[in-house]
């Protein structure tokens, strides 16, 4: 027995921590909210598809802090420049060289609370995103943020704003609808439109073929009509020749 001193034992947990690949939370509230997110990642996809150091993701689970599970947040659209594509459970900062994603999308829902994206705008400046959006189908309304001096500011106006790291300009239709346009011109599209467009494009070039078709036709056509002509052509000479012959033979020169 001890002399009155009491020995305390730290225990230490060896247990590796676990990063959750999902929250518990629905990506989308409903299916506007689903909509527009779909609309920013994917064209966000298309317009880096042939960079192969661009990563592009809709609702995965971003962990800063190398063993800390419970600092996190999931944006509706990140992108991270300088990493590569892949598969991913969630994006564990420590794990992809210490960059974190540079520009992050959120898409508001009635159930998102003022609280909430305080929380968010919170994280998204202690952790060293770039560029902030935040689009509200319901109120048909954009905000943006753009890191200066340190610190997430204010774009103002955001209409016709062009993000410094994408090269996407930004608007907001008459009707409130979220607009964006490559820094090529084009717009992104919903899959609708792409599909849509794409068909177009599939009956345009079929038309083109039956075309070509239809002319090769006729060019054979014309050819075979040629040739046609040109035995009957011999045919008439062959027999000019024949009768010419007979005429000699009775004594008699046919003219020329």
């Amino acid at each position: 027995m001890s002399t009155g001193s009491q020995v305390y034992a730290m225990v230490v947990s060896t247990e590796p921590v676990v990063y959750p690949d999902c929250d518990g939370l629905p990506m989308s509230d409903n299916t506007e909210q689903f909509r527009w997110i779909v609309y920013i990642k994917e064209g966000l996809e298309w317009l880096f598809v042939e960079d192969p150091d661009v990563f592009v993701a809709g609702d995965l689970l971003w962990y800063p802090l190398e063993g800390d599970n419970k600092t996190r947040q999931a944006p509706d659209t990140l992108v991270v420049f300088g990493r590569p594509k892949g598969r991913r459970g969630s994006y564990r900062q420590w794990l992809e060289a210490g960059v974190p994603p540079q520009v992050v999308f959120e898409v508001l829902s009635p159930g998102n609370t003022v609280r909430e994206m305080t929380r968010k705008f919170a994280f998204y400046q202690r952790f060293d995103v770039e560029e902030y959006y935040i689009y509200d189908p319901e109120a048909g309304a954009l905000d943006g943020y753009v890191r200066r001096g340190g610190v997430l500011e204010a774009v103002e106006p955001m209409a016709g704003w062009v993000s410094p790291g994408l090269g996407v300009r930004f608007g907001v239709d008459a009707e409130g609808q979220l607009q964006m346009w490559r820094p090529d011109g084009a717009p992104f599209e919903s899959y609708v439109e792409i599909a849509a467009r794409a068909e177009q494009e599939r009956q345009r070039a079929e038309q083109a073929e039956q075309r070509a078709e239809q002319a090769e036709q006729r060019a054979d056509q014309a050819e075979q009509r040629a040739e046609q002509a040109e035995q009957r052509a011999e045919q008439e000479r062959l027999k000019a020749e024949r009768l010419a012959e007979k005429l000699r033979k009775l004594g008699i020169e046919p003219p020329a």
